[in-house]
């Protein structure tokens, strides 16, 4: 009997259990270390992740509702798509999200579709799970969204092969063979009949 395969677990797992924030607020700075970063590159298909760091500010709002205000920089290593160099990406993102009981954001992303027009839905909420919400995920994801699909060295530049033309290959080569009418026999050629 084969195992079914699992998704592959949370490279970095930082959680604060929302019970647990003061009302005045809390502060988190975090950052990964040589393992977590390694799991990281792995699961983003990067050659590596040399630095990633992140500072957090938790603030309690009405409703059981979290602001996560944040910042996040990290140090990745791919492989410029043109000339397959290995390049070195410096990522800079603000984090600033609301999470919100997750019993909770199904009803308010039904409210959302409601009452907003198609295309103007501002984003819904995180879901606090299980009471936590896990700093070190958001920060994963944020990196990962942040990633360049097609980096490229600076200077860098495609430049598609160039192939000679053939003389009779182009678009009025057909017209060439109509104009001409179709080829006479030579001379002294007898036909048969």
């Amino acid at each position: 009997m084969t195992k079914a395969p699992t998704a592959p677990a949370d490279p970095w797992r930082v959680v604060v259990n929302v019970a647990q924030i003061p009302k005045s607020g809390l502060h988190r700075d975090i950052e990964a270390d040589a393992a977590t970063r390694a799991a990281m590159a792995e699961m983003a298909g990067l050659r590596d992740v040399s630095a990633a760091r992140a500072s957090f500010e938790l603030s309690l709002e009405s409703g059981g509702r979290v602001h996560v205000a944040g910042h996040l920089t990290a140090r990745i290593g791919q492989t410029c798509v043109v000339t397959l160099d290995p390049i070195e990406s410096d990522i800079d993102e603000d984090i600033d999200l609301v999470f919100a009981p997750a019993d909770e954001v199904e009803q308010l992303i039904d409210d959302l579709d409601e009452g907003v027009e198609e295309g103007d839905m501002p984003e819904p909420p995180e879901p606090i799970v299980n009471g936590m919400i896990d700093l070190g995920r958001l920060a994963t994801d944020v990196l990962f969204l942040a990633v360049d699909p097609y980096p490229r060295k600076e200077g860098a530049v495609f430049e598609a092969p160039v192939l000679a033309a053939d003389p009779e290959d182009h678009p009025f080569a057909a017209l060439k063979t109509l104009k001409s009418g179709p080829k006479k026999p030579k001379s002294g050629a007898h036909e048969e009949d």
